[in-house]
């Protein structure tokens, strides 16, 4: 769905709703493109900051495909994936990493060890084990992501920017902001590129430079890019949502170290 990929997302949910009214009639609520529909808008509400609406709609997904599709079939491992995604974004580590878990093993059976959605499940384990202070086994899960994103997809595309972005995460956390910087320019000159400069996930890699910059103490720096984060989040979010609403409380804090 376009509007989806460039972050216009009450008009990607628009439309996804009516696929589902269409799929819902013409096929049956247990089809797999109704699971599909129903995963889309999930991931919508997820983007939006929605989580138990997102819970909602991938569990209604996930039902149909283990059902339909079966335990060990990719879209199955898919909804596993996002609603982990789902309980990530909610806080709640130890069910995120359960459903990583599940998905990471039917991918590494059914598809391949070297498959995009592989690396998609190493690195969001990754994320766990950044989100709980684990930083050696994070760095293990992104590296293992990032070798097959850059094999597979290639240096610019926007999950290897994803990869590069993790670990300078991990690199900022342990305090070494000399590599953290170095991967986050990374990130965000590959986001910038291909993305553009009005995507969420070039605002993100902008935050990231500015908690960075913060961390040292360049507090200029650090407002000058927080500020960049702000502008895009504020026309591609709702007034609620976390990210935005944690980057203005953020940026008025640095502005007061100016």
């Amino acid at each position: 769905m376009v509007y989806d990929s460039i972050g216009e997302y009450d008009k990607a949910l628009e439309f996804y709703q009516k696929s589902l009214v269409i799929w819902e009639e013409v096929l049956g609520k247990k089809h797999p493109d109704t699971a599909t529909s129903y995963n889309n808008i999930g991931e919508v509400y997820r983007v939006k900051g929605e989580y138990d609406k997102a819970l909602e709609f991938h569990q209604k997904s996930l039902a149909i495909r283990e059902e339909v599709l079966g335990i060990k079939h990719p879209d199955t491992a898919t909804s596993y994936n996002n609603i982990g995604l789902a309980y990530k974004a909610k806080g709640e580590y130890d069910k995120a990493l359960e459903f990583y878990q599940k998905s990471l093993a039917i991918r590494e059976e059914v598809l391949d060890k070297k498959h995009p959605h592989t690396a998609q499940s190493y690195n969001n384990i990754g994320a766990i084990y950044d989100s709980i202070g684990e930083y050696d086994k994070a760095l293990e899960f992104y590296q293992k992501s990032l070798v097959i994103w850059e094999e597979v997809l290639g240096i610019k595309h926007p999950d290897t920017a994803r990869s590069y972005n993790n670990i300078g995460l991990v690199y900022d956390s342990i305090g070494e902001y000399d590599k953290a910087l170095e991967f986050y320019q990374k990130s965000l000159a590959i986001r910038e590129e291909v993305l553009g400069i009005k995507h969420p996930d070039t605002a993100q890699s902008y935050n990231n430079i500015a908690v960075l910059y913060y961390n040292m103490r360049n507090y200029p720096k650090s407002a000058e890019y927080m500020q960049k984060a702000v502008d895009i989040w504020g026309m591609v979010l709702p007034a609620n949502h976390p990210n935005l609403i944690n980057s203005k409380r953020d940026l008025a804090m640095i502005k007061k170290k100016l």
